[in-house]
């Protein structure tokens, strides 16, 4: 884009009246937009942005948004709550009216036509009226909470950023990265008698009468601004030596002094770190850091805190501060550009830790309990935890490029992960290129961006034009691709003098890595290796150095810190001791990590079996896994369990994104007096979109399912205590919080049988607040040598021969263990005459909710037996949804044995669903980051 001028004055200018009707949370405005052409392109038409109008439907980019990251509140909210711009009129200068509109798919900006085409360095106005409805600030914690008060966000029209011949139209997707044009604002604001106004704004003048505040509120160079109206004002105001910083995060914990020496150090590092802040007043509000929490252990509730209450308040503050502060001064397209934006915040907290809190651990206090002292958790400094949180995704393989437009950043990473990079890549390069070039370069940037509209571009050239070292590979690479910087030392000698290495670059990146050289834990040399070249040969001076380790400040941000180091002396340099950790840990790149947990686990047959579990299963993902689990059955008085041992291998750029090996085992009773040994070797490929929001994932797994049984007394079978089962299976799922479908199809061979089989499950929420839940499934025999029903298709209690499920008694027939229900197969709920099919069978099942966890059920079916006239079935009943997969009970009402609710041992009809695994639970919890 080319600019006219610099001249502040050439900014778009709007002007308004604004009237509060407190009652109907509407705002009456009369507006003045005068759009400055500051580019070389003649527009016939201008785009103004209406956010507030993404209220206004359930099925706007931000209501899709919310249903995507599982929110139900938007979907089900009444119309009251729900926000809206109406009643829009705009005339040209002539007072002659002019057409605008607005599409379906993208309802919160407008497009006006203008009747005459605006030249370069022209300007024009635009008179508009109309009336804002302010949603409720449940959705995103802007709007009108339940007293009435007011957080104002988005709630007037505004010019969109012009940009490379273009408006910038970007949609509400609740990310506060509206794309405003720069603009002076002058506001005539009137609102009831006894509220108040809180505002970034300069408040020029107020007045008012018996009824009524008015205040004249300024502003210039703005792309937004703050704006609270409260019946008791919760803000204080604190003043430095350059502005007034406003704010209401409190902490009834500490005093008033406390709290200026912290506002005011905080303003003062901010100012000295990025530039002297553009505007007189700057609101730092606890909405904010509601929106965008610091994620880490200082969320814990009070009684658990490591942390005192003034570095919890001071991290609160600087967060919210450093946010606010790039947010009203960077003229940046702040989608596009964001990771400007969190890599100075991120490198400025960083900075603003080592020189204020440089002994703070990751624990805070807790560091300090003997208890924890072996754990490398509470060994870590505060500013170390950034790294893992990076590497929790790049292990997962769903890190995403700094680059990318903030929209297509899963939660976890638009929020966490993405962010905590971009300020660990920007420390990188400044560690790189020393000589405070980047902070040089960031103040230049910052007052460039003062006078005028700018974009990563000229971040870019000013960072390249205040060193002489080639840094092309840090925006190629680490900003705009996703490709991991893995190194690790090939070969290694030394002398007493010297030591002589080679750096395998295992992902061939041409990264610059420092190299550390250790005695006893202090450092006698480090160098910076320009790697042009993968398999690079160097030596240096030894410095009687007894390990040398590259990254060992973890100055990079590096996918894998276990194979950095190599030791200089001893018989096994490649020795990493064996470390024994209870319950959890961070990974610690210099020991073989073993963790033990106690466990517990119950089926009706083996009792309560308490055991200890062996695993290597940090907090990141690795790519080898161990994971075993011994137990001593109580009931039995033998030893049971499980274990697995897996291999993951990721794929960087396919849709094909992993590949999991497994090797898993179980060992425990089937009956009272029998055991099952079950040992599957398996290969699972995993399949995801492109666009890493999308829901959907895929999968092909192929496994063997080998079952040997003990012979048991109490239950007869007659095919054989042992068998073998080749099984292959794909599933393909899409799920959001109005719409989920998923598909899966089977089969299955042995000697004994082989069958096929397939589902399908849809569920749908309504606008009524309406849900339905359908499954069809169909199986059929390929061939069935079998004699017994323990292969067939189970019509409401699969036997599970392949032991997948969690049955607490699999083999009972009667009883309260009898009444588990698991959803598989037939899914029936009613236990009818016809059990089983060694054919064919087709089902359907269905419910709809009646009142919030209450539903009706019916299940629908034919099944087809060798030598039998198919049989038609069906049962129905009412279902209580308490958590989803964790606590249901299904009450049987009518089904093929009649009306059941009046029939004897009704209690014994009842089936239930009760989940003890943490892990389903936590994934009802977790689907919304990932």
């Amino acid at each position: 884009m080319a600019l006219a001028s610099n001249n502040l004055m050439a900014q778009h200018r709007s002007k308004m009246n604004v009237e509060l009707n407190a009652e109907n949370k509407t705002l009456s405005i009369q507006q003045e937009i005068t759009f400055f052409n500051q580019s070389n392109d003649s527009i016939s038409a201008i785009v103004l942005n209406d956010w507030n109008n993404a209220y206004s439907d359930k099925n706007t980019p931000l209501g899709k948004r919310f249903s995507d990251e599982f929110y139900r509140g938007f979907h089900l909210a009444k119309e009251e709550e729900r926000g809206s711009t109406t009643n829009l009129t705009i005339l040209n200068e002539d007072k002659l009216f002019l057409s605008w509109f607005r599409t379906k798919n993208n309802p919160d900006y407008i497009t006006v036509d203008l009747r005459n085409k605006l030249a370069p360095n022209q300007k024009v106005t635009l008179y508009l009226t109309y009336f804002s409805k302010i949603p409720s600030n449940k959705f995103t914690k802007y709007g009108y909470a339940e007293n009435g008060d007011l957080n104002l966000k988005n709630w007037f029209l505004t010019t969109a950023r012009y940009e490379n011949k273009t408006f910038v139209k970007y949609s509400n997707s609740n990310l506060d990265d509206i794309a405003n044009g720069i603009c002076d604002y002058t506001i005539h604001f009137k609102i009831p008698k006894g509220l108040t106004l809180t505002t970034d704004l300069n408040v020029a003048e107020q007045t008012g009468d018996k009824t009524h505040s008015d205040y004249l509120l300024e502003g210039e160079n703005r792309t937004d601004f703050s704006l609270f109206i409260e019946s008791k004002s919760g803000f204080k105001s604190y003043y430095n030596d350059l502005n007034e910083v406003i704010s209401n995060i409190s902490n009834e914990k500490l005093d008033e002094i406390q709290k200026i020496i912290i506002i005011n150090r905080i303003a003062n590092f901010t100012n000295d770190f990025i530039g002297i802040y553009p505007h007189q007043k700057i609101v730092v509000s606890q909405t904010n850091y509601d929106r965008n929490p610091f994620y880490g252990l200082n969320q814990l509730p009070s009684f658990l805190n490591p942390f005192e209450e003034d570095f919890l308040f001071e991290i609160k503050f600087l967060k919210t501060y450093l946010e606010t502060y790039l947010k009203n001064s960077l003229h940046l397209d702040p989608r596009k550009d964001n990771w400007i934006y969190d890599a100075l915040q991120m490198d400025a907290m960083i900075k603003y830790i080592e020189q204020y809190h440089p002994d703070t651990k990751m624990l805070g206090k807790a560091s300090s309990y003997k208890l924890l002292k072996s754990y490398n958790l509470a060994n870590l400094k505060f500013n170390e935890q950034y790294s893992y949180f990076y590497m929790l995704m790049a292990r997962k393989n769903l890190d995403q490029t700094l680059g990318s437009t903030k929209t297509d950043l899963i939660k976890f990473n638009e929020q966490i992960a993405s962010k905590y990079r971009a300020g660990l890549s920007i420390r990188f390069l400044d560690n790189y290129l020393q000589n405070d070039i980047v902070k040089n370069s960031i103040r230049e940037f910052y007052i460039k961006n003062k006078a005028q509209q700018t974009s990563n571009t000229d971040f870019e050239n000013i960072l390249k034009s205040n060193t002489n070292k080639n840094i092309d590979w840090f925006f190629t690479t680490i900003v705009n691709s996703r490709e991991l910087i893995d190194y690790k030392f090939s070969k290694v000698s030394q002398t007493k003098n010297s030591v002589t290495f080679s750096v395998k670059n295992k992902t061939e990146i041409p990264i610059p890595i420092p190299i550390y050289g250790i005695k006893k834990g202090d450092i006698v040399f480090k160098e910076w290796l320009d790697l042009k070249e993968c398999d690079s040969t160097f030596t240096l001076k030894r410095n009687h150095a007894d390990k040398i380790i590259l990254n060992y400040r973890n100055e990079v941000p590096e996918y894998n810190l276990r194979n950095n180091w190599k030791k200089l002396e001893g018989f096994f340099p490649n020795n990493r001791p064996i470390k024994f950790v209870f319950m959890k840990d961070l990974e610690d790149p210099y020991y073989n990590q073993i963790l033990y947990v106690p466990s517990v686990t119950y089926n009706f047959y083996d009792g309560i079996s308490p055991g200890l579990r062996l695993h290597n299963k940090t907090v990141l993902d690795k790519p080898f896994i161990f994971d075993i689990a011994p137990a001593f059955s109580t009931k039995s008085k033998n030893v049971s369990g499980n274990g697995a041992l897996i291999i993951n291998e990721n794929y960087r750029d396919s849709k094909l994104f992993n590949i999991r090996y497994t090797l898993s085992g179980a060992y425990f009773h089937y009956a009272p007096d029998a055991t099952y040994t079950k040992i599957s070797p398996s290969i699972e490929f995993r399949i995801r979109e492109t666009n890493f929001r999308d829901n959907r994932k895929q999968g092909i797994a192929i496994r063997q399912v080998i079952v040997n049984r003990e012979k048991s007394e109490l239950i007869s079978t007659n095919f054989g205590e042992n068998y073998s089962v080749l099984n292959a299976r794909y599933f393909n799922t899409k799920t959001e919080i109005t719409n989920h479908i998923s598909s899966s199809s089977d089969i299955q061979f042995s000697k004994k049988f082989g069958k096929i089989a397939a589902e399908i499950e849809y569920r749908k929420l309504f606008e009524s607040n309406r849900q339905i839940n359908l499954r069809l499934f169909a199986g059929t025999f390929l061939y069935n040598k079998s004699n017994s029903d323990y292969f067939s298709f189970a019509l409401d209690r699969p036997t599970d021969y392949l032991f997948d499920y969690n049955f607490y008694g699999r083999s009972e027939s009667t009883g309260f263990f009898s009444q588990q229900y698991i959803q598989a197969e037939g899914g029936f709920k009613s236990k009818l005459n016809i059990p089983f099919a060694n054919q064919w069978m087709v089902t359907l099942n269905g419910s709809v909710n009646i009142w919030n966890w209450i539903e009706l059920y019916g299940d629908l079916g034919l099944i087809k037996n060798k030598s039998k006239n198919g049989h038609f079935v069906y049962d129905s009943g009412i279902r209580l949804n308490f958590v989803t997969d964790y606590f249901e009970l299904y009450l049987p009402i009518y089904s093929n044995n009649g009306l059941e609710i009046n029939q004897k041992n009704y209690n014994e009809k009842i089936r239930f669903v009760v989940t003890f695994s943490p892990k389903t639970l936590i994934n009802l919890f977790n689907r919304k980051w990932f």
